[in-house]
C-alpha cells in the first residue's frame, strides 16, 4: 500500500475506492441517459422537431441528429484531454458533466418546428453538439481517473464497472420512459409527455456534481505533477510524434470494431425491433432491458477475465464473432418476434419497379424538396414502413409500380393536376394488397417468442460485453501518463463517435437505398472484421504494462 497526497492506493476495494469507482463512472452513465433517449425516442423528436419532411427523411434526419453529437466528440477530446493532461483529472470531467447535463435538460424546453420552425432543429442540433463536445472529454476523463487508482491486477475489472454503469444508464432510460408513458397514456405522451425523461435528468445532474465535488485528483497525475513532468503540450506530443501517433491510429481502428459491436447490440438492435419488425415501442424496451439487466455482470466478468487472460483475445474475439454472425442473429430474431412477416416476405415477396433516374436518395431534413416522381412516392412508402423490397430497372418514361406477391400497385406522378386524389386512391390500394398478403402492420405480442427472442439479444449484448469491457483498460495501457488523457480520448471518440454514432443512421440509409431490411448489417461487419484483421497483425497486449507517475 502506498500515500499518494491526501489519497490512499490499495489493492482493497474499501469506501474511498467505491466512491471513485461511482463517481467515475458516473458520466457515463448520463451520457448513455441522454443518447439512449434520443435513440429510444427517435420517433416522438422526428415528429416533433423535423415534421417538416417526408417520415422517411425526417426519422433519418433524427437519427442522424443522433449522430451528431458523436460527430463532434473527437473535437470534445482535443480540447478536454489537452486540460485533462495539462490541469488534473478531476476539474476536467466536472466541467463536462455540467455541460452535459444542462444540454439534456434543455431539449426538453425545444418548441416543436410547427411553433418556431427551422428553429426548432436546428437547436436540437445544436444541443446535440455541445453534449457531443462533452462526451468528448468524459469518457477518456473517467477511464483515465479510475485505471490510476486501481491497483494493476484489478485494472480491467475496476475500469470494466464504467461499461457495466453505462448499461444500468440504458435500463433506467427504458425504464422511465415505460413508465411515464405507462402513467400518461400514449397521446399524451407522444403530444407532450416524451419531454419528461429530457427535464426529469436534471436530478441525475445534481446528484452527479455533488459526488464529483467530493473527490480527490488521482494520486498518479499528483504524482507525475508532483516529479515535474505534466506535458506543457500534450497535443503535439501525442500526435506529432511517431511513436505515439502510430498507437493512436491503432487504437483508433480497435476501438471502431468496439463501437460497431457495442452500438448493434445495444441501440440498432431496439430501432430493428420497433422500425422493421414492428414490435410496440414499450414491448420493445422491455425485451432489450432484460438483456441489458442480463449483460452488466457480465462486463465486471469480462473485466476481470482480461486481467487473467489480457485484454487483446477478448477485444478480438468478439469482433470476429460479431462479424461471423451478426447476420444470422438478426434474421432469427425476425424470425421469433414477427414470423408473420417473415412467412409474407417468402410467400409475397415485394418488388419494385422502376425506372432509376427517376428514383432519388430521399434525404431533405428541412422539407424544401419534394419527392414526386413516381419512383419516389413508390420507394417512399415501403421505406416508411421497413418493408423488404427487390429492385427492378423499369424503361424510361415508365410508371413505377409495386408488385405484392400477385398484387401489382401503379405508383403515379406527382406533378400531375389530380395528384391527391391518385395519392388516396394509390395508398388505399397498397395497404389493402400489404394485408391480402399477410403483411402485419404491428408484430402480435402472442406471435413473439419471447425467450428466444431474448435469448438473441442477450447472446449480442455478450459480444458487447467482449469488446467493450476491457477496452478501457487496454486504451489506458496504450499511452504513458503525461499524455494519456488526450492520446485515448481521440480514439474512442473517433471509434465510439465516428463509428459507433453514425451506425443508426448509416445502417437504415442503406436498408432504405438497397430495400432489403439487412443489407444495413453490412456496416458493422465489415467494420468489425477490418478491426479483426488489424488488431490481429499489430496489436500487443497490455495488461501487464504498469501505470506510474515518471512516464
Amino acid at each position: 500500500m502506498e500515500s499518494v497526497g491526501d489519497y490512499v492506493v490499495s489493492s482493497t476495494i474499501g469506501r474511498a475506492e467505491r466512491r471513485v469507482i461511482f463517481a467515475s463512472s458516473l458520466g457515463t452513465m448520463f451520457e448513455w441517459y441522454d443518447f439512449y433517449l434520443v435513440g429510444s425516442l427517435a420517433v416522438y423528436i422526428s415528429n416533433a422537431f423535423f415534421s417538416g419532411a417526408n417520415p422517411a427523411a425526417a426519422f433519418i434526419f433524427t437519427l442522424l441528429s443522433f449522430a451528431a453529437g458523436f460527430v463532434v466528440r473527437p473535437i470534445g477530446a482535443l480540447l478536454f484531454g489537452r486540460i485533462g493532461d495539462m490541469i488534473g483529472r478531476k476539474y476536467t470531467f466536472l466541467v463536462t458533466i455540467l455541460i452535459m447535463g444542462i444540454s439534456t435538460f434543455i431539449i426538453g424546453l425545444i418548441p416543436n418546428y410547427s411553433e418556431i420552425g427551422i428553429l426548432s432543429p436546428t437547436l436540437f442540433v445544436a444541443l446535440r453538439g455541445l453534449q457531443g463536445l462533452a462526451v468528448g472529454g468524459e469518457y477518456g476523463g473517467a477511464v483515465t481517473y479510475l485505471a490510476e487508482h486501481a491497483p494493476d491486477s484489478q485494472r480491467g475489472a475496476w475500469t470494466a464497472c464504467i461499461q457495466a454503469t453505462a448499461i444500468i444508464a440504458i435500463v433506467i432510460t427504458l425504464l422511465v420512459i415505460v413508465g411515464v408513458r405507462s402513467v400518461m397514456g400514449e397521446a399524451a405522451f407522444r403530444v407532450w409527455g416524451w419531454r419528461l425523461p429530457f427535464l426529469g435528468s436534471i436530478i441525475l445532474l445534481a446528484i452527479s456534481v455533488w459526488i464529483r465535488l467530493r473527490l480527490y485528483e488521482s494520486p498518479v497525475f499528483k504524482r507525475m505533477k508532483a516529479a515535474g513532468h505534466v506535458s506543457k503540450a500534450p497535443l503535439s506530443e501525442a500526435f506529432g510524434r511517431w511513436e505515439n501517433g502510430r498507437l493512436v491510429l491503432l487504437a483508433t481502428a480497435v476501438t471502431a470494431g468496439q463501437a460497431v459491436v457495442g452500438y448493434t447490440g445495444e441501440i440498432y438492435t431496439l430501432f430493428f425491433l420497433t422500425k422493421t419488425l414492428k414490435v410496440e415501442q414499450m414491448t420493445a424496451n422491455l425485451m432489450v432491458a432484460a438483456a441489458l439487466l442480463v449483460s452488466v455482470p457480465i462486463f465486471v466478468l469480462s473485466g476481470a477475465l482480461s486481467d487473467r487472460i489480457g485484454r487483446r483475445p477478448l477485444i478480438l474475439g468478439g469482433c470476429l464473432v460479431a462479424a461471423l454472425t451478426f447476420f444470422p442473429l438478426f434474421k432469427a430474431l425476425t424470425h421469433y418476434v414477427n414470423p408473420v412477416l417473415e412467412a409474407a416476405q417468402q410467400h409475397s415477396p415485394i418488388t419494385l419497379i422502376a425506372n432509376p433516374a427517376e428514383c432519388s436518395f430521399q434525404f431533405n431534413p428541412i422539407g424544401t424538396v419534394k419527392f414526386i416522381s413516381s419512383c419516389d412516392i413508390a420507394k417512399n412508402a415501403l421505406t416508411s414502413m421497413g418493408l423488404n423490397y427487390k429492385n427492378v430497372a423499369a424503361q424510361p418514361g415508365a410508371i413505377a409500380q409495386i408488385e405484392i406477391g400477385s398484387n401489382a400497385i401503379a405508383s403515379y406522378d406527382g406533378h400531375s393536376p389530380d395528384a391527391h386524389i391518385q395519392s388516396v386512391r394509390f395508398n388505399q390500394a397498397y395497404a389493402a394488397a400489404l394485408s391480402r398478403a399477410g403483411y402485419p402492420t404491428m408484430a402480435a405480442d402472442d406471435q413473439i417468442n419471447f425467450p428466444m427472442a431474448i435469448l438473441i439479444l442477450v447472446v449480442l449484448m455478450l459480444y458487447v460485453t467482449m469488446t467493450y469491457g476491457p477496452i478501457g483498460a487496454m486504451l489506458v495501457e496504450m499511452f504513458p501518463t503525461r499524455l494519456r488523457y488526450t492520446s485515448m480520448s481521440l480514439p474512442i471518440n473517433i471509434g465510439n463517435g465516428w463509428f459507433g454514432g453514425l451506425l443508426p443512421a448509416t445502417a437504415f440509409a442503406i436498408v432504405a437505398a438497397r430495400g432489403n431490411i439487412y443489407a444495413g448489417l453490412w456496416y458493422p461487419v465489415v467494420v468489425a472484421a477490418g478491426a479483426f484483421l488489424l488488431g490481429a497483425i499489430f496489436l500487443n497486449e497490455t495488461k501487464n504494462h504498469r501505470i506510474t507517475g515518471g512516464d
